[in-house]
């Protein structure tokens, strides 16, 4: 009868050791995703933050193209003009 106490004892224990280190890997792991989570914010913040960065510059590119383009035409129909009345 003793024998099966200590043994039930020592199994006991056993699980209970096991299940501690279950636990604490656990708390780990959650520990883990959380710190991943607030990572993965970070990385799409700073993705918006470069998209919308990138959208400005494009938007300031176009306009820039666009003025340029107006003042290639202006100059286009100065020279035609010019050349047409020196015929």
């Amino acid at each position: 009868m003793e024998n099966v106490n200590n043994i039930t004892v020592l199994f006991g224990s056993l699980i209970s050791v096991l299940l501690s280190v279950v636990a604490y890997f656990i708390k780990q792991l959650h520990t883990d995703f959380k710190r991943m989570e607030k990572d993965l914010i970070e990385v799409k913040t700073m993705a918006l933050i470069i998209k919308t960065e990138f959208k400005s510059g494009n938007d300031l590119l176009n306009q820039k193209v666009e003025y340029l383009e107006k003042r290639l035409n202006n100059l286009e129909l100065l020279i035609f003009n010019t050349h047409d009345y020196e015929k």
